[in-house]
């Protein structure tokens, strides 16, 4: 993957590592997950307190070499557009057949070793997320950093505390996303509760 410089620390890095932003005709700063604006693109370390300093410090009209206008708002929309990706894949995934909700569906794909990913609501009961943690295999990865209503969102109903998501397909791009989105927000990467899941 070809390798950028964060206008913050200077530090060159892979794409994957970093954000892109465009620079609309108004000078509006625009964030490009996708890496598919026209234009130069200025690009951000992939983290919530290095993109604040960036709007903070006015580093964007440095990059860009023009008058760019970056609120104090950036940085949060940044985290709805990457949990928004997360959210998506889900859906897509829920639409392929290739994840369920709900405990009782979930509980049966992880006792039959078919699921890749688990998810918890941030706010589910410590007890349900443990018994289900116990139930997953070494390959499954375990993230808690969608709310129950992103999940109500993804998967078109109400309530809903756990998921999971089939091994391949789209495990791997929801996996990547979600790796995306915590590194953002500077989450610490394991598999139980708030402080260690995905």
């Amino acid at each position: 993957m070809p390798e950028r410089m964060c206008i913050v620390t200077r530090e060159v890095r892979d794409e994957a590592e970093l954000l892109r932003f465009a620079r609309a005709p108004d000078g509006t700063v625009v964030p490009d997950l996708a890496r598919k604006l026209p234009g130069r693109g200025v690009w951000v370390s992939l983290s919530r307190e290095k993109l604040a300093e960036a709007v903070r410090k006015g580093l964007f009209a440095r990059g860009f070499q023009a008058a760019s206008t970056a609120d104090g708002e950036l940085p949060g929309r940044v985290a709805g557009l990457l949990r928004q990706q997360i959210v998506s894949h889900l859906s897509l995934a829920r639409k392929a057949g290739e994840a369920v909700a709900g405990a009782t569906k979930v509980e049966e794909a992880l006792r039959k070793g078919r699921a890749g990913l688990l998810f918890h609501a941030a706010e589910a009961r410590p007890d349900g997320v443990r018994k289900l943690n116990r139930l997953a295999g070494p390959g499954v990865q375990v993230s808690n950093v969608l709310a129950g209503a992103d999940l109500d969102l993804a998967f078109g109903r109400a309530n809903v505390v756990h998921a999971a998501v089939t091994e391949g397909g789209l495990a791997a791009r929801i996996t990547s996303h979600v790796m995306r989105y915590s590194r953002y927000e500077g989450l610490v990467l394991g598999p139980d509760g708030p402080e260690d899941g995905l």
